[in-house]
Parts: structure tokens; sequence; C-alpha cells
């Protein structure tokens, strides 16, 4: 696999402009915003960091569909993607070259944010194993975002338009296992099949995993989901090269 090349290419695009530090500046606001403020983190008298990670799935169903929507769309639109089609890598090297590169982004985001675990371990005795799962939890949930918002950017050339149905996808998923949803599918959709996806919602995942509960099952289900969508993204891109 060659994915080095695209990584380092994605990497100075972001850090060449101020996509990145924007990025992150607004992520740190809002980690911070929705922490003390909306989470009563000192309000709540507790030496732990649920309220950091309970806004997660939440900020990251707006800011990886931002982050997203360009991955594919931007090289359609200025005409460097079949420039970047010529270059010696497979579509496997591409695809993951710039999701990786993402990804990465957001992983440096929750790295600066570890004043808050300072924080909580200067102010009580909190329990940094659940803390150090609980990053772990929300980084593959970033990722699953991630992936879908790369794969919608890799069907059009619009920005908006991969933003919109991105944010949209992710908000189903998100909520997958909610009356909300299931209700949906209920009058022409088995019991069972019922059953299943109500099992595939993020928010039950990442919550086991924020409780302390490192389960295999909700590891391979963020893995999996990041494999297909990605698959997926790979798929419509060599389709379009065709």
């Amino acid at each position: 696999m060659n994915i080095a090349p695209i990584y380092r290419r994605e990497m100075r695009s972001y850090f060449s402009t101020p996509i990145a530090y924007v990025f992150i500046v607004i992520f740190l606001l809002l980690t911070g915003v929705f922490t003390f403020y909306v989470g009563g983190f000192f309000s709540r008298g507790q030496a732990d960091l649920e309220p950091f990670f309970a806004w997660h799935p939440w900020l990251y169903l707006f800011l990886a569909p931002a982050l997203g929507m360009r991955l594919w769309a931007e090289e359609k639109k200025t005409g460097t993607f079949e420039l970047l089609l010529t270059l010696p890598v497979s579509m496997t090297d591409a695809v993951l070259g710039k999701f990786l590169a993402a990804w990465t982004m957001i992983g440096i985001s929750l790295i600066l944010t570890f004043p808050m675990w300072a924080t909580v371990n200067i102010l009580g005795d909190p329990d940094n194993g659940v803390i150090l799962i609980s990053y772990l939890g929300s980084l593959l949930m970033a990722g699953a975002y991630l992936a879908v918002s790369a794969c919608v950017s890799a069907a059009t050339r619009n920005q908006v338009i991969a933003f919109v149905v991105a944010v949209s996808l992710c908000f189903a998923f998100l909520l997958l296992g909610f009356p909300l949803i299931l209700d949906f599918f209920r009058p022409w959709m088995p019991e069972s099949l019922i059953s299943i996806l109500a099992t595939l919602g993020f928010l039950q995942h990442f919550q086991s995993i924020i409780r302390g509960v490192l389960d295999l099952r909700d590891i391979l289900y963020f893995i999996s989901f990041m494999a297909l969508w990605l698959y997926a993204g790979a798929w419509i891109v060599d389709h379009r090269r065709s």
C-alpha cells in the first residue's frame, strides 16, 4: 500500500490553509462551552468527564461532515480530481490516505483537550481508565461520522450538498434505535429486522464505552461501520473514474 503520499498531501493542505486551525479552535471552544456551561461540569460535584464526552456525538454530527465534505467534492470542483487519479497510487490508497488525514485532524483536536483531563485529576480522583477508554470511543465514533461524510463527498462535487446529506445520514445513525427512527420502519419491516436495527445506533455503542465497558462488539461495530462506508466511497470514486 502507498498511503503515505496522499496522507502527507492532505495534511499539508490542512495546515497550509486556515482549515486546520479553524477546526481545532471551534472544536475546543464548543467542547468547553458544552462541558462547563451546558453540562454543568463544576456544579455536578463529581470527578469524571461524563459532561465532556456526553456531547461528543452531537458535536461530531456537524463538525465531522464539515471536515469530510471537502475530501472529494473539492477535488472535483477545483479540477484536481483527475490529477489525483493519475498518481501512482491505488484507489484504496487514495481513499484511506484522505480519510486518515481527516481522522488525524480530529485526533489532534481531541489530544488538545488534555487540560480537561488534568483539571478533573486536580479536582478529584477520577477513574483514568474509564477516561482513556472514553477518548478511544470518541475517536472511533468520530471516524464513523467521517467515513459517512467521505462517502457522500465522493458522490457529489457540491460541498454544501455533501454536508447536508452527510449530517442527515449521521443523524439517522445517531438516533437509530430510538422510536423516532424505528417507527418509520415498523409498518413494512419484520420485527426481527427492527430488533437488529435497534442495535446499530451510534449512541448506544458510545454510551456503553463512556460508562467504562470496553466491549469488543462496540469496537468492532465502529471499525466495521467505517470499513463499509470507506469501501462504498472507494467504489463511487472508482466508478466515476471509469
